[in-house]
């Protein structure tokens, strides 16, 4: 039974006995995972890194693992097999080509549920009375409507302001995401840029990393970050930040070890193993350098494979052939 309804600039607020509403939950599907416990149908999930790190690259490979109903290796995607809308603002054609092929030929083939979305004509719609973040927001809710798709991925969120940082410029385009969501049934991925202050030095990332955080945080269901190994280029580590249907999985205990990597015609990454943060964002010392390869050496010479040294210290293969490369050389 309700026990009031007040309106309150055009919406309502309605209040139930607790347990109506827990019926009412009762009565909604579980929500799936879309990638793994990181994000979930019916959230607005945001992903950010510093510039570089392939946020990008993850969210395509998401949003590729979703439009074919295939899950990533190491990943869980209960979803069914569905069309994604990728709205990207970031590259241009030939970018984009140049990390789904090898040397402009033999391009990746996607499915056709994976639909990129780029903005084309001009924006004489924008005005004082329009803004920019709007006026987007409205074009996003016609495809939706139009196409009646229900996964989003938004590339990225510092395309839309200049200062996007700023709370009060993060604020409004995040409150207007969470009502198309709650009005569509709709599942977003917002990816962000971590703040440029503090980002010089390896630390454990935190949802204070994120621009605008106080402000975009507010309007986020979950959270992930991607961190840079400072032991491998290309080894990254994906964290999860904030969660609300799950425990926090990945944290600084078990954060995901990949490694970003194009070794036949699409750019992506492949998972390496579980770690610790402080063990990827820490630079070895010479003494712990040169106990690491001595350990690695006589892995070797017992007839241990590069990448079954690799799973000893959670790196790439790759890694722990260029610590034998450069000891060998040091010692000629």
């Amino acid at each position: 039974m309700e026990v009031n309804i007040i309106k309150q600039n055009n919406e309502y607020i309605i209040g139930k006995p607790m347990n109506e509403w827990i019926g009412i939950a009762k009565g909604e599907p579980v929500p799936k995972m879309l990638f793994s416990e990181l994000w979930h149908e019916g959230e607005v999930c945001i992903l950010f890194s510093s510039t570089g790190l392939g946020k990008s690259v993850l969210a395509m490979q998401i949003a590729d693992s979703i439009s074919s109903g295939k899950n990533i290796p190491h990943f869980k995607m209960e979803a069914e097999k569905q069309k994604v809308l990728y709205f990207d603002f970031e590259l241009s054609g030939k970018q984009l080509q140049k990390r789904y092929s090898k040397d402009f030929k033999d391009d990746y083939v996607f499915d056709d549920n994976f639909i990129r979305v780029k903005i084309e004509g001009s924006n004489a719609n924008i005005n004082e009375s329009n803004s920019y973040d709007n006026y987007l927001i409205s074009e996003i809710e016609k495809y939706i409507v139009k196409s009646t798709i229900k996964i989003i991925v938004i590339d990225n969120l510092t395309y839309l302001k200049g200062a996007v940082e700023k709370a009060q410029d993060a604020l409004p385009f995040m409150k207007k995401l969470n009502d198309l969501k709650k009005l569509h049934g709709l599942s977003i991925l917002v990816l962000a840029h971590s703040n440029k202050a503090g980002m010089a030095n390896p630390h454990s990332l935190t949802i204070n990393d994120l621009s605008g955080s106080s402000a975009i945080s507010q309007f986020c269901d979950s959270c992930f970050a991607i961190g840079k190994s400072t032991k491998e280029v290309k080894t990254r580590y994906i964290k999860q930040i904030k969660q609300r249907y799950t425990e926090n999985v990945y944290g600084e205990d078990n954060v995901i070890v990949c490694r970003l990597d194009q070794p036949d015609n699409r750019l992506y990454f492949s998972f390496i193993s579980f770690g610790r943060e402080c063990e990827y964002i820490q630079n070895m010392s010479d003494s712990e350098r040169a106990n690491t390869i001595n350990i690695a050496k006589n892995l070797r010479a017992d007839g241990k494979s590069y990448r079954d040294i690799a799973k000893e210290f959670g790196v790439s293969h790759t890694a722990v052939e260029n610590w034998l490369k450069i000891d060998n050389a040091l010692k000629q």
